[in-house]
């Protein structure tokens, strides 16, 4: 990460073993789908995409899903479905936990199935975007695994959603390098990186930080405010930063902070 009050920082990074034969699979799979649903997080869907797939599904049939959408700021969403409409592709903003939103998705599919005979798909994301919770709203019942902790679908899952078509759930896969320092914090800070690859104190900061020049009306507590009020001290009085900082990005997660998109569409 870039240097924060003259002190220069690790980068964040992590892209482990499972993830890289992973992506070296990708190519192959795809050969066996017919269609590629792509689930990004709606509050960075540039930085959650992988442009990766551009070269490697640049025929196959997409579906863009942009997941955690009741997570991300609504007026930025419409946004992004404009600016995606506007490139030829089709987006779907989603929550996996609400049916109604679940049912656009399974129309948008059935559309693409049409009268031809059984249709595959694959989905891929980034670790924690939701994929395993639309599946299993999709199914109506939980099948694929779920967990808000990023790596832990890494197997492959086939789910026939609809009597016509079949979705394969697929591990979460980074890119190789995640580009910039702010894609860096915000990914960690979403639950897209598992929390011993980065120092969550950090992460915090650099939201609280953000969010005072972004969001100055929505008065985002600074970390130390934050452990006072929910009583987070060690033995002697110290305030526990260490402790406050998970419970303060599980709340972040948790829409406590309100509905907040990092990335904004460029305009038409």
């Amino acid at each position: 990460m870039a240097s924060h009050g003259g002190v220069q920082e690790a980068q964040i990074q992590w892209y482990p073993g499972h993830m890289a034969q992973a992506m070296r699979k990708l190519g192959e799979r795809l050969r066996i789908v017919d269609v590629l649903i792509e689930v990004l997080d709606a509050r960075l869907p540039r930085a959650s995409s992988n442009p990766a797939l551009d070269r490697l599904a640049a025929h196959k049939p997409r579906v863009i899903l942009l997941g955690r959408e009741d997570l991300a700021d609504p007026h930025a969403t419409r946004e992004w479905m404009a600016w995606y409409q506007r490139s030829g592709r089709t987006a779907i903003p989603v929550n996996g936990k609400d049916q109604t939103s679940v049912k656009r998705v399974a129309a948008a599919l059935g559309a693409l199935a049409g009268e031809s005979g059984t249709m595959r798909a694959m989905v891929v994301g980034i670790p924690n975007t939701g994929k395993s919770s639309i599946i299993n709203g999709l199914l109506r019942r939980t099948a694929a695994k779920t967990e808000d902790k990023a790596g832990v679908t890494r197997s492959l899952q086939w789910f026939r959603v609809q009597p016509k078509l079949e979705v394969m759930d697929t591990p979460g896969i980074l890119v190789p390098k995640i580009a910039t320092p702010e894609a860096q914090w915000q990914l960690a800070l979403t639950g897209a990186l598992p929390r011993e690859r980065f120092g969550a104190e950090d992460v915090v900061e650099h939201f609280v930080t953000w969010s005072r020049e972004h969001h100055p009306q929505a008065n985002i507590p600074d970390l130390e405010t934050f452990a006072r009020a929910r009583g987070f001290a060690r033995r002697g009085g110290e305030v526990d930063l260490h402790n406050a900082a998970g419970a303060y990005l599980k709340d972040f997660n948790d829409g406590k902070f309100g509905r907040i998109t990092f990335e904004r569409a460029e305009p038409a």
